[in-house]
């Protein structure tokens, strides 16, 4: 049997990212690993609530803003109280899909990659 354990975002400016996930997510490191040769960072990033974690990776030699394609993919989140979420989402100018029908929306984070933000159900 499996379990989920991580999702992999490769950023481009760490830190940024680091402060967008905490703002944005609430989402704190777990876990950090240096390259020896400092060519990489990886960063785990921890919900405090579940194992679950996404890890953002840091590359030196990859000064170039990443391609993500038509942006299919997504890792989705749940919302306990939407409505004050979807407001500071707003405020923090990082919505850029929303579907009403749905009830949900998207928030996009420095490198582009989206997050699903679904409430509580």
């Amino acid at each position: 049997m499996l379990t989920f354990n991580h999702f992999n975002f490769n950023v481009s400016d760490l830190d940024k990212s680091l402060a967008f996930y905490k703002e944005a997510l609430g989402l704190e490191p777990v876990r950090r690993k240096d390259a020896e040769d400092d060519s990489f960072i990886i960063m785990f990033l921890g919900d405090g609530k579940t194992d679950f974690r996404l890890e953002l990776t840091w590359l030196r030699d990859h000064p170039q803003k990443y391609d993500l394609g038509e942006c299919e993919f997504h890792l989705a989140m749940q919302a306990e109280d939407y409505e004050a979420a979807h407001k500071k989402h707003e405020e923090m100018g990082c919505i850029c899909f929303e579907n009403p029908k749905m009830g949900i929306y998207f928030i996009s984070d420095p490198d582009g990659y989206w997050i699903e933000v679904i409430p509580t159900r």
